[in-house]
This record gives C-alpha cells, sequence and structure tokens, in this order.
C-alpha cells in the first residue's frame, strides 16, 4: 500500500476545523540572507506547537468503535504523543504514550497534561517503539505509529497542501526528515499539485537514517542531538519507498546549523523552534547557493524546547556573532589597575557581564594577575576594537577562543 492525493485530500476533510490551518508567510529578512525567496510554514503554531496532530488526528478518526473502546497506544519522543494525547482526550478515546527517558521534560510534562498514561523507557526512541509494540500487543491497543502509517502519513501532507495553496509560486520545500512521515506527506501532495516541484529532505549528521538507507550504506550515530525530535535511527518501510520515488534528496545539517536557525528564526521572525523545527532553516543556511534564485518553502516543524536549552542555545548564538566575548586582559596587581581596564571598557561601549581575577592559576610573574572577561558587544568587529584599545593603553590582552 502507498499513499495518494486522494488520501491527502481526504485527511484534510477530517482535519478542517480540529486542528490550525497555519499561516504560511514570507520572510523578506531570510530571503535577503540567504538569496532565496523564503516562505514559511509555521506549524509550531498548533496547539500542541508540532505539526503531528494533523497525522495523529487523522488515524483516530479512522478507528472504528470497538478500537476506540479498547484504546490506543503511541511511541514519541515528544511531539507526536502531544498529538496523540490531545486529540485522544477530545475524542474520549484511552491512550497510553511510551517515551524515552530522556525526553525533555517540557514534552513529557505537556503529554501528561491531556491526562494520559505515560509510559519512560528506553534510552532513545527505537527502545521506546519496542516496548510500546510489545505493550500494546499485551493490552490490545491499537498502535498510533509515529510516522509508518498511511492515515498518519496523509494527515502530515495536508501541510503541503496548505501551503501551495497560499503559494502555488513555490518550486522547492525543505522538509526535516525523522522516521519520514512528514517528507512522505508532503511529497506525496506536492508532486500530484506540481510534479515540477522539487523536495528535498533534512537530517541531522548524527542522526542520518534515511540518507543511508536510499543510499545502502551503514550509518554512524551520535549519542545525541539538538533535534531530538528527528533522532531516529530506523526509517519507515511505508516512508521510505515514497522518499525514494518522490524526495530529489537528502542534505545533512549539524548541531551548529541548527543552533543559529533557532537563534534566528528568534530574532528576525520572533518564533521560537524546536532543534527539528530549525533544521530546514539551518540546510538553507549551510548551503545557501544551492538554492539562491529559488522559491523554497520552509516548515518550522516544532516549538517544543526546553527553555533552558533555549536559553544555552541564545548565549551561544551571541558568542559566534560576536556579541559576547570573553577577553583575557594581563595586568599588574596593583590598586587602580582593574579600574583603568573597565575605564577603557567604558570608552569602548562595551558592557562587562563577568569578572574573574586571576592571581594563583596562571604562568606570569608574582605582583602580575590576569583578569577574564565576560563582555556585551556589538560584533566581532567592535571585539578587535576593544582589544586594539587595551593594548593601546598599555594592557596585553586577547580573545579567549572556545576550547580554553
Amino acid at each position: 500500500m502507498t499513499v495518494t492525493i486522494e488520501d491527502v485530500r481526504a485527511a484534510a476533510a477530517v482535519l478542517a476545523g480540529q486542528v490550525v490551518d497555519t499561516p504560511c508567510l514570507h520572510s523578506r529578512t531570510l530571503s535577503e540572507i540567504t538569496g532565496a525567496e523564503v516562505f514559511l510554514k509555521f506549524e509550531n503554531h498548533q496547539f500542541t506547537a508540532s505539526f503531528k496532530e494533523r497525522g495523529a488526528l487523522n488515524k483516530l478518526a479512522s478507528l472504528d468503535a470497538q478500537a476506540r473502546a479498547r484504546g490506543v497506544i503511541a511511541c514519541s519522543a515528544g511531539n507526536h504523543a502531544q498529538g496523540v494525547a490531545y486529540h485522544a482526550a477530545r475524542l474520549g478515546i484511552p491512550a497510553v504514550i511510551v517515551m524515552p527517558r530522556h525526553t525533555p521534560f517540557v514534552k513529557v510534562e505537556h503529554t501528561r497534561k491531556h491526562g494520559v498514561e505515560v509510559i519512560l523507557h528506553g534510552d532513545n526512541f527505537d527502545e521506546a517503539k519496542a516496548h510500546a509494540l510489545a505493550l500494546g500487543n499485551t493490552r490490545g491497543l491499537t498502535l498510533v505509529h509515529p510516522y509508518d502509517d498511511e492515515k498518519v502519513i496523509a494527515g502530515q501532507g495536508t501541510i503541503a497542501l496548505e501551503m501551495l495553496r497560499d503559494h502555488p509560486e513555490l518550486d522547492l520545500l525543505l522538509v526535516a526528515i525523522g522516521g519520514g512521515g512528514l517528507v512522505s506527506g508532503m511529497a506525496t501532495a506536492a508532486k500530484a499539485a506540481n510534479p515540477a516541484i522539487e523536495v528535498v529532505g533534512v537530517e541531522t549528521m548524527r542522526f542520518p537514517s534515511m540518507y543511508h538507507a536510499l543510499r545502502g550504506t551503514k550509518p554512524e550515530f551520535g549519542l545525541s542531538t539538538i533535534a531530538e525530535g528527528i533522532a531516529v535511527k530506523e526509517p519507515g518501510r511505508l516512508t521510505r519507498e515514497i522518499v525514494s520515488r518522490l524526495v530529489a534528496d537528502i542534505v545533512l545539517v549539524d548541531e551548529g546549523d541548527i543552533e543559529q536557525a533557532i537563534v534566528m528564526l528568534l530574532e528576525i521572525e520572533k518564533t521560537v523552534v524546536e532543534g527539528a523545527g530549525a533544521a530546514s532553516l539551518a540546510a538553507l543556511l549551510r548551503d545557501p547557493a544551492r538554492f539562491r534564485g529559488r522559491r523554497v518553502g520552509l516548515v518550522l516543524c516544532g516549538g517544543n524546547i526546553e527553555p533552558l536549552m533555549l536559553a544555552e542555545i541564545i548565549e551561544r548564538g551571541m558568542v559566534r556573532a560576536g556579541r559576547l566575548a570573553r577577553v583575557r586582559v594581563q595586568v599588574r596587581d596593583l590598586p587602580g589597575s582593574l579600574a583603568r581596564v573597565t575605564a577603557c571598557l567604558a570608552e569602548q561601549n562595551a558592557n562587562i557581564e563577568e569578572v574573574h581575577h586571576q592571581r594563583a592559576f596562571t604562568h606570569l610573574a608574582v605582583q602580575n594577575a590576569e583578569v577574564d572577561l565576560v563582555l556585551k558587544t556589538r560584533n566581532h568587529g567592535h571585539v578587535g576594537e576593544i582589544v586594539a584599545a587595551l593594548a593601546a593603553a598599555g594592557f596585553a590582552a586577547r580573545v579567549r577562543n572556545f576550547d580554553e
């Protein structure tokens, strides 16, 4: 079996009025930065902040009365779990959700709040999935698979219908891939509407399962990724077949690319996305020359990110942009030396975030000290001006690197 455009259109009828018809907006700033005409589909505006509601609801709505009465089970790193939990509660269907033990706390709590049974099991998605399959068989529950299911795939495909309805001029879609449900559904709908449109998938370098599956090569996986929503080691059987037919290519992005995309979306679009939600923009930023001049649709597929992780990513982004810098200054260990340094920094309009005065753990001569300063700055050029000004004032100063 496979999924057709008729299945996607039927799913759209089921979902009408039950999920958010999210905006798909042109980003003038991202277009200027990348050289492509960029259109963003804000699936992070769904009630559970993820596109996963679409496939989950389409599957739940297809169950007969007996299956609804017995209940359903789902396995997810978070977003599929919330989609199943929310709509199962709405429809009065008992639900059990199995999640990996290290799923971000915010996703676990947002799933539990819908009143479903949540079980934390396994160190990754695949271990949790195996437990869910076994538990479902034992209890007689219907599995709502996160991606390898015709109804789920068709539900996700409704995103492409909406994007091309609003912007028929799109000629390329960049879509994140975990198990492949989203890209399979979207490619099915998009290629039926416009056979010339190009669909490109995006995976992380740490979890390149579909990338290698299509090439017949053996992948190597990392221990973790900030895009945990697409950290899948085994792509679906159905999705793999659809991707092989309809998806032109799969590109890989690293953790730094994703962090940069998260920060840019926050600053430019004023929208919060999780790692998986930023993957498509990360691909565009990583290789803008490949997409220059194209009309590119990106899906911001989820916005469920741990607040503390977001804070770390923002801070690291400020460092990459030169807006937060560490400078080490050598001074004489005498009264007034630090005051002269701070006066110099004030003249350069640099704001001091942290100060650490080091006397013991240094190779400098006695009566000398090193002062480590974390500064709020404008950009990398401003940091260079600060170091030059300190040198002109008689202080040896240098920027400290990431690995120091």
